[in-house]
């Protein structure tokens, strides 16, 4: 998964100020207890980062 994929369905999630809050803040068992920009930069691919979103928040099929 490309990472403007990722930004793209973060928006379609969260909305576009809301995403970016999330991923800044929101720490995540799913991701070692770092937060989706942390795991970024930590070199974790896209695809699974997007995982953990899924596992944690509601997200509609559509999207995963």
């Amino acid at each position: 998964m490309r990472l403007t994929v990722f930004w793209s369905r973060m928006r379609q999630q969260f909305g576009e100020t809301y995403a970016e809050s999330v991923a800044r803040d929101y720490v995540m068992a799913e991701l070692d207890g770092r937060t989706i920009e942390q795991a970024l930069a930590d070199g974790e691919p896209a695809k699974r980062v997007w995982q953990a979103v899924v596992a944690t928040f509601n997200v509609p099929s559509t999207l995963q």
